[in-house]
């Protein structure tokens, strides 16, 4: 048993995360300081050849430690959140991590300064170690998710690549323009199931934008619910404005607002109810009247702000 160590239970085994690779460079210096510049690159990317990577590399899912770093009697490190994982019990040696800081492998990473991991997408920022983090959780270079609401769709990637995927994966519509006109039309609009109807993209102004519409329940009331996706980020989305509007029989309800961008979810967009909203016994009195089928044309325009 290590000197001031207890022993403790087996704990479980965790899969092993690759998180970055890092590759030493030249280091700037003067006469009062010295500070580190590392590259660090995916995990199919340069490794370390001088064991730096494995100083900072937490064991248990094998990513980046950020302060404070705990260490165990005998020398092994750990990241405050997999400390919290292994119930206080060392991961290499099985021995009491206790509340033991590594105050001078702390230090070191404080020293760095890297480039954010979306370097190869176009972002050349140069962080501090313990900013990098948050900095890489709202980059604006970072990939986006698919907007297909339809599936459990894991595939991310820049816009391009998204545009491609929607068209050739989920075969989703793609028109040109910034004025549309659709027709939905459901043969038992009794049946309201919390799915996505239909996904579809316009490009105008040189841009994307993704025109949901679906059914699902508010509570316990059935709803119809129709609104704008942008393809970029919320900064670009606030220089557009869109409207849509459904009616019949001398009545129309309305809707204005700015697109949402597709860094907000799907649903995070849905359940705040942020675009046009119809509850569903005035959809069947827009369809007709006669309760047996839902037709609904919705009507909108994109426009750009001065």
């Amino acid at each position: 048993m290590a000197p001031g160590g207890s022993a403790c239970k087996e704990v479980e085994s965790y899969p092993a995360v690759a998180d970055y690779a890092i590759a030493t460079t030249k280091p700037e210096s003067n006469s009062m300081t010295t500070k580190s510049s590392f590259g660090f690159v995916g995990k199919h990317g340069i490794q370390s050849n001088n064991g730096v990577y494995e100083l900072l590399e937490c064991p248990v899912y094998k990513n980046l430690m950020y302060p404070p770093i705990h260490q165990c009697p005998n020398g092994h490190t750990s990241c405050l959140n997999c400390k919290n994982r292994v119930h206080n019990c060392c991961p290499s040696c099985r021995y009491d991590l206790g509340n033991i800081r590594c105050l001078a492998l702390e230090r070191f990473a404080e020293s760095l300064e890297l480039p954010c991991k979306y370097h190869s997408l176009g972002c050349h920022e140069i962080l501090p170690y313990c900013s990098k983090l948050k900095h890489e959780q709202h980059c604006q270079f970072r990939p986006y998710n698919c907007p297909y609401a339809g599936s459990d769709c894991s595939i991310t990637g820049d816009i391009p690549t998204l545009i491609a995927h929607l068209k050739d994966d989920h075969k989703v519509d793609m028109h040109d323009g910034c004025t549309f006109n659709h027709r939905y039309v459901k043969l038992n609009p009794h049946e309201v199931e919390n799915a996505t109807w239909m996904l579809t993209v316009f490009k105008c102004f040189g841009k994307q934008f993704c025109l949901h519409f679906e059914a699902f329940q508010m509570g316990m009331a059935p709803v119809y619910m129709a609104f704008l996706r942008f393809m970029g980020d919320d900064s670009e989305a606030k220089k557009f404005s869109y409207c849509l509007g459904v009616g019949a029989n001398g009545r129309k309800l309305t809707w204005q607002g700015i697109p949402r961008s597709i860094r907000d979810s799907h649903r995070k967009v849905r359940d705040s109810q942020d675009g046009l909203v119809v509850q569903r016994n005035l959809a069947l009195y827009f369809s007709g009247g006669d309760r047996q089928e839902l037709k609904l044309r919705v009507t909108g325009r994109i426009w750009k702000e001065a």
